[in-house]
């Protein structure tokens, strides 16, 4: 997935696109995914990285949705939970099955969840992971050694599962580019192109290479998650918005703050929120919140309370309970949480209560919402809506069972070449193989894109990250070819996004 290579197909193909896929988050990477390997020809325009917004700061979790069985959305928990299974199988190398247990605090716990968790296990059917069951208190304290022992009465425990989120959009990408692409990040698209009143195109900018384009589309799709409104302005100046979001934060603790490799799922704090402590890359994660009235930021940042908020509930069902110095790093994303335009309405076409799909007067197709679980599943649904608006010739879908591309490069180019092998810093589980691979197969152009999902870096210890950012830089500039200027400007540029915690 070499971006001068995607370049060129793009300035190389002639006459019109089956697609054209606005937005390199989960979402459009997978419309790209299923629009690809249907045989269309599909370009993809992610204005960043890919899934440097949203898709990049989840929760870790390819899930049915504990929570909304209590809301009655059993369709909802259903579909999520066949997908998990599909993932499982087809990007193995990052969507792995994790164990989790709900601590029992007050008798009645046990019976509670574990009645909720074997409808849960029942809905995933043949594509379960394992059967819910029941931890004495002994065995709870042996499963997971940090949590608070005071009124514990035991646990339940369940299966879910987990996955590195950039590592699974870089797959997703590098699966469609196989596919004929082209996927390209750092390009924005501009503007619409129209015809008779009827979108047909896009303008846009190669924000790296300063390139422009008019791309001309049978179909245009915008997934371009808590950025969908301003894609649909480009449309209609006087679209109503339809994107309210919600910030969920994570912080990042050391794997003591666990003790194994079995999550806790508190599935009700005080206000209502599920709290997750999860073990990844040796870490634990803790999070997530839930906070209105947000402004829709490429960036955003965690605020002091909700950091405040994960540490003073981690405190309550953690006996060794993390402060505010032991944090290695935090996260923040935004969720697209969808309200379907009014005057849309006879054309909006509900695809479940967590993800929307509606086209305007002028043919422009918005998929939004929705969660990385079910990310396929939309995309289907998308591709199927633009056949029939695109009037493309029919195609089945053909992800259900596709194996995608997961497995990452560093290691094998590690193997091949071993002056590569020196680690990026002590303390980050990363070499400068991985970085080499990023460069050279999978558009790494940042060094914020090298940094914080080629590799997770950012997200697993700020301060580290600094540390190694300046030979990481001058590492890609020999690969790319850059002189000092660009050194100086991508390390203010990604010192500007980190903010050590201690």
């Amino acid at each position: 997935m070499n971006r001068t290579d995607q370049i060129a197909r793009l300035n190389d193909h002639k006459g019109v696109w089956d697609l054209i896929v606005i937005g390199g988050g989960a979402t459009g990477l997978a419309i790209a995914l299923d629009a690809a390997t249907r045989g269309y020809q599909t370009v993809l325009l992610e204005a960043a990285d890919f899934a440097e917004s949203t898709s990049s700061k989840s929760t870790k979790l390819i899930h049915g949705g504990v929570r909304y069985l209590r809301g009655g959305e059993v369709s909802l928990v259903h579909e999520a939970l066949h997908e998990r299974g599909r993932l499982l199988k087809n990007a193995p190398n990052v969507v792995k099955p994790i164990p989790f247990i709900v601590p029992a605090y007050r008798w009645y716990d046990r019976i509670f969840y574990g009645t909720g968790l074997s409808l849960y296990d029942m809905l995933a059917g043949k594509l379960g992971i394992g059967k819910t069951g029941h931890f004495s208190l002994k065995q709870t304290l042996e499963e997971t050694p940090n949590i608070n022992p005071k009124g514990l009465r035991g646990g339940t425990y369940y299966w879910d599962a987990q996955f590195d989120d950039a590592r699974l959009a870089i797959a997703m990408a590098k699966t469609a580019a196989s596919r004929g692409g082209p996927v390209l990040n750092h390009v924005k698209v501009t503007g619409l192109i129209k015809e008779n009143d009827t979108v047909r195109g896009v303008l846009a900018r190669d924000d790296l290479g300063q390139s422009e384009f008019q791309l001309r589309a049978k179909a245009v799709i915008n997934a371009t998650g808590v950025f969908t409104d301003s894609v649909r302005k480009m449309d209609d100046a006087a679209a109503p918005e339809v994107i309210t979001p919600s910030q969920g934060i994570h912080i990042v603790l050391d794997r003591k703050f666990i003790g194994s490799e079995t999550g806790i799922m508190i599935p009700e704090t005080d206000d209502g929120r599920v709290l997750f402590a999860i073990p990844w890359h040796n870490r634990v994660i803790l999070g997530t919140t839930d906070t209105p009235g947000v402004s829709v930021e490429l960036e955003p940042r965690p605020l002091k309370e909700e950091i405040d908020y994960l540490i003073n509930h981690a405190a309550r069902y953690l006996s060794e309970a993390p402060i505010h110095t032991d944090i290695k790093a935090t996260f923040a994303g935004l969720r697209p949480l969808v309200s379907p335009p009014k005057n849309e309405k006879g054309k909006t076409s509900k695809i479940s209560r967590k993800h929307s799909l509606f086209v305007s007067d002028s043919g422009l197709i918005t998929m939004t919402g929705g969660k990385w679980t079910t990310c396929r599943s939309m995309a289907e649904a998308a591709i199927d809506r633009a056949i029939d608006l695109g009037k493309l010739e029919p195609a089945r879908c053909q992800t259900y069972s596709m194996r995608l591309l997961d497995e990452a490069p560093g290691p094998a180019l590690a193997e091949s070449d071993p002056s590569l092998s020196e680690p990026l810093d002590e303390d980050l589980p990363y070499t400068y193989a991985d970085i080499a691979a990023a460069v050279r197969e999978e558009q790494a152009e940042t060094l914020d894109d090298a940094l914080s999902r080629r590799t997770r870096c950012r997200l697993l210890d700020e301060i580290a990250s600094m540390r190694c950012a300046p030979k990481v830089a001058e590492f890609m500039a020999r690969e790319k070819g850059k002189d000092q200027k660009w050194i100086d400007d991508q390390l203010i540029e990604f010192s500007s996004k980190v903010e050590p915690s201690t």
